[in-house]
């Protein structure tokens, strides 16, 4: 069975803490852990996978803004992490009312640590558990596996192939199509006649489905209609092509964590299941080898020799994109359901953690039909945490793979501009984020033509007597020229997004004139102050 959060709390390594539940009444042993972390960053969502009871010093707390706590809460909210346990006493004597009022808005458990216990001790312990349990569950999942690949050796359906799958998970248990279309379904023996979704009713309602083969969610009203159950979703790609969606409703009785480990290792006798019943058709096979051999940087006679099989005349302009989210299949059906309605020609294949899609773009006003593109993709729902990267336009196929490349690049340069950011700059953390590789036009040709040693020579040449001044008085000149400089030496525009009054905006352009040997505007030191300012914090 899974181990549940009362239980870990309960373990002498956790309960020497004294561990207090908040919000009262939250009942910790429905509440299932996959692994206990400890860390200090609060921008840790990203690296967390869900199902994480996650330990927290307070030491940064502490001193974070109102706004950045809700920001914590709500990102490790939406990862779907256990709970967060912060110690009290010494820099945070007590969890801040406002951060456990937002904790209970967006239904996560907070378990405030009274006393202190060393966190290492308590992962070695706790983790040495879930570890025991987890090998337990991939024998038993490994196990369903051989039976499966036996019943489909010896011809069985896609019925009996999953009843496998649900006698050993205890849960109803249905192979449905990327578009909702029950393809197979089965339910364990002794299920009861009158649950509310008997496996061949349908898809789960979307409030029940999981969001993705990595983070199953749980503690809402169950796929299978009894109290406390749990989805669990993972979905079933077949040569690179999305062809079926498993979904393992999973009574309150039953072990969720089994049944996502279970579910993640059928991935490939279900794909084979579904390659022998319903193979995918000549065009989107045609995609998605176009799309493995753009990911391979492939020679352009070959991507050309693809590209009409799967839609796209060798000379027709197109974009590639990078997507990073932590449910890609989710964006990707978002995005094939935005294109598909605007009749672009698009083809999309996932790669681990990163989901690549090339666009289709009319010959005539290409330019103009990529900007409203980025535009229309800002509004795009699905996961809030994805980040889209939009490639440079490419003449053509044979083109497709610089774009990605392009495309790839402008998030590294992303990240390292969030690195860089200063307290008062911060990135937004909310919603889907679209980000142009055209704009970081600069920083990719640096990081390409230019080594390290040149590039940190240049800035220096440029702007050493700001980055001095800088580290001596702790002040932001060099964040303020960058600003300055992008927004066109709009000195108004620039102090708006600085948050400054203009006369103190003014007075720090005085000084980095000072700084800098003059007003570089009308000169041709303009230019290389601005690439100097683009180069500096690139690795």
């Amino acid at each position: 069975m899974s181990v549940f959060l009362g239980e870990i709390l309960a373990h002498p390594a956790l309960a020497a803490a004294d561990p207090l539940v908040h919000p009262r009444g939250v009942v910790a042993d429905a509440q299932p852990v996959r692994w206990v972390h400890s860390s200090e960053v609060l921008d840790i969502a990203p690296l967390l996978r869900g199902g994480e009871l996650l330990l927290c010093g307070g030491i940064t707390l502490a001193t974070a803004t109102p706004a950045k706590r809700e920001d914590y809460v709500r990102e490790l909210a939406q990862r779907g992490i256990a709970a967060l346990a912060i110690e009290t006493g010494g820099a945070l004597p007590e969890i801040p009312a406002d951060m456990l009022q937002k904790a209970e808005e967006y239904g996560l458990p907070v378990v405030e640590l009274r006393k202190v216990v060393p966190f290492v001790g308590v992962m070695q312990a706790i983790n040495s558990m879930l570890v025991s349990e987890s090998v337990g569950h991939l024998q038993q999942a490994d196990a369903a596996t051989r039976a499966m690949a036996a019943e489909l050796a010896h011809g069985a359906s896609l019925d009996k192939i999953l009843g496998v799958l649900a006698g050993i998970t205890g849960s109803a248990v249905q192979l449905t199509s990327p578009w909702g279309v029950t393809m197979g379904s089965a339910v364990p023996e002794g299920w009861s006649s009158g649950v509310d979704a008997e496996a061949g009713d349908g898809p789960a309602d979307d409030d029940d489905a999981g969001p993705g083969p990595h983070a199953p969610r749980g503690g809402h009203g169950g796929g299978d209609g009894r109290p406390g159950g749990t989805a669990v979703t993972v979905d079933i790609p077949v040569r690179g092509v999305l062809m079926g969606r498993l979904e393992v409703r999973v009574p309150a009785a039953a072990d969720v964590a089994l049944a996502q480990v279970a579910g993640e290792r059928s991935v490939d006798i279900l794909g084979l299941a579904l390659l022998q019943h319903t193979p995918p058709g000549l065009h989107a096979l045609a995609g998605a080898e176009l799309m493995r051999a753009v990911l391979n940087a492939a020679p352009e006679w070959r991507l050309e020799q693809l590209a009409p099989g799967a839609g796209f005349p060798t000379d027709s302009p197109a974009v590639v994109a990078a997507i990073h989210a932590a449910s890609p299949q989710e964006v990707r059906g978002a995005v094939e359901t935005f294109l598909s309605s605007r009749r672009i020609p698009c083809a999309a294949y996932l790669d681990d953690a990163e989901l690549v899609v090339m666009i289709g773009l009319p010959c005539t006003d290409t330019a103009g039909e990529r900007r409203q593109l980025l535009e229309a993709l800002k509004g795009l729902a699905g996961d809030p945490d994805a980040v889209i990267a939009v490639g440079p336009l490419a003449g053509g196929v044979a083109d497709a793979s610089w774009s990605l490349a392009e495309a790839r690049r402008a998030l590294e340069v992303r990240q390292i501009r969030r690195r860089n950011a200063s307290a008062r700059r911060q990135y937004p953390a909310r919603g889907l984020v679209v980000v142009d590789a055209e704009d970081a036009a600069v920083e990719s040709l640096s990081l390409t033509c230019l080594d390290a040693s040149a590039r940190e020579a240049f800035v220096h040449r440029q702007l050493r007597a700001v980055l001095e001044h800088d580290a001596q008085r702790q002040s932001q000149l060099l964040e303020t020229l960058q600003v300055w400089l992008d927004s066109g030496c709009n000195t108004a525009q620039s102090a708006r997004e600085l948050h400054l009054e203009r006369q103190s905006m003014h007075h720090r352009l005085q000084r980095i004139f000072e700084l800098c040997g003059g007003d570089p505007r009308g000169t041709g030191r303009l230019a290389a102050l601005h690439l100097a300012a683009r180069m500096a914090g690139l690795p």
